[in-house]
């Protein structure tokens, strides 16, 4: 399809000349035929190039929160708790149970904790917190005398891979 661009009498006339023969409303079978047009201007316009609109660059994320992938160690800082009652998952709270944000560490999967060399064991991460953003990790224990005594620690986590169905 051939497209010519003309001014005439300040207006801009598009002139199609199909190289196919169609136009809107014409039948398949027969070309449609178009005499040439001459179009004379008191003005001329300079020649605009038309670009798509720029793309927006994607929002960074609003916190430098980074997932954990399986295997991998992650640096966190390592709390304790001692509520009472349910986990976000609704299951009672008991020994191996971790809170952690969802984000970085998904819920129902394991992990295992390190603070240096020492091994804390393998926990189950079943809660959350309003405090618990990022990569920070809070240990469940049966009384609050014992989570005041842990303090906080910088530790290491590591997400324990999924065992594959066969």
């Amino acid at each position: 399809m051939k497209r010519a661009l003309m001014i005439a009498g300040g207006a801009l006339v598009v002139a199609l000349a199909a190289a196919t023969g169609m136009t809107r409303g014409a039948a398949r079978s027969e070309p449609a035929r178009h005499p040439p047009v001459v179009v004379f201007a008191d003005h001329m316009l300079e020649p605009v190039v038309v670009r798509p609109a720029p793309r927006k660059p994607p929002r960074p994320p609003r916190t430098a929160v980074t997932r954990a992938l399986d295997g991998e160690a992650i640096p966190v800082e390592i709390t304790a708790y001692c509520l009472s009652g349910t986990t976000r998952r609704g299951r009672w709270v008991r020994p191996g149970i971790v809170a952690a944000d969802p984000r970085v560490f998904p819920l129902s999967r394991y992990i295992e904790l390190f603070v240096g060399d020492d091994y804390l064991g393998k926990f189950l991460v079943d809660d959350t917190g309003s405090a618990i953003k990022g990569q920070h990790i809070d240990l469940w224990v049966p009384t609050c005398r014992e989570a005041v005594h842990f303090g906080r620690v910088q530790g290491t986590a590591v997400l324990v891979p999924r065992k594959r169905k066969r």
